[in-house]
């Protein structure tokens, strides 16, 4: 096969119909990561086309564990759209997921711009309105979860949904690297995380996707929501779970499915 982007999002679109779809790598075996974003990139223009907006980004595989699992060295980023915000306590509809999987992260709302690719950590702060925890609801169109790197960045880096807390705080306020936060899953506690497995601080994965994201003349928007990676493990999710993470100078968020 031929590599086009067109075609490729096609086919990741299909999967709503098909319940999840063969990977990308496996069409094209050669596809680059490169070649991946651009299949992510039109998914994003046929969903602004249908009426869709940008309300930020997301960034994945932030923890070691992940990266080594998939042999990469960096994290990957995505979209969000104002279609997959839930509210806090709110519920997900079956019919907007495949098979989904939730992560408990730590949100950025801007108040400034920022454009790489010389953005710093002093950068990040200074351009933050606040911080709030978040629920990402992870979910793949590829079939079983059997992907590489391409296939989950020309997935949109595995976007499914988010949820926002009510809560905003000051980052000036908060040390990040020592907020921890637990995840319960029906009332049981499935793990626990700090903001420091998350690229040693949930920071400097927004200035990994600043300066990321100038390579493709893009920037981070006044007002974007950027959810900055996940503090533990995602806990796969079926009908009928309700979860709710505490994060302990965050207070808390949760969903049900």
């Amino acid at each position: 096969m031929i590599f086009n982007a067109a075609q490729l999002s096609e086919h990741l679109a299909s999967s709503k119909k098909n319940g999840g779809v063969q990977p990308l790598t496996e069409l094209i075996p050669q596809l680059s990561v490169e070649e991946a974003y651009q299949v992510q990139l039109k998914t994003i223009s046929k969903q602004l086309a249908a009426g869709n907006k940008i309300t930020g980004k997301k960034i994945g595989l932030t923890s070691t564990a992940m990266q080594d699992s998939l042999g990469v060295s960096e994290p990957d980023y995505g979209h969000l759209l104002d279609s997959m915000e839930i509210i806090n306590g709110g519920k997900v509809q079956s019919k907007q997921v495949l098979q989904p999987r939730v992560e408990g992260e730590i949100a950025f709302v801007l108040k400034e711009a920022l454009k790489g690719p010389k953005v710093t950590a002093l950068d990040v702060i200074q351009a933050t309105d606040y911080i709030t925890p978040a629920i990402e609801i992870v979910d793949s169109r590829i079939k079983d979860w059997k992907l590489t790197l391409q296939d989950t960045v020309g997935d949109n880096a595995s976007s499914g949904l988010y949820v926002l807390g009510t809560k905003k705080f000051s980052l000036k306020e908060i040390n990040l690297r020592l907020t921890g936060m637990a995840l319960y899953k029906n009332g049981k506690l499935q793990n626990t995380g700090a903001g420091a497995a998350c690229l040693d601080n949930p920071i400097n994965g927004v200035v990994w996707l600043a300066n990321k994201l100038a390579a493709y003349d893009i920037q981070l928007e006044k007002g974007e929501v950027i959810l900055s990676g996940a503090l533990s493990a995602a806990i796969p999710a079926e009908e009928g779970d309700y979860f709710e993470i505490k994060f302990n100078q965050l207070g808390n968020v949760a969903v049900r499915f």
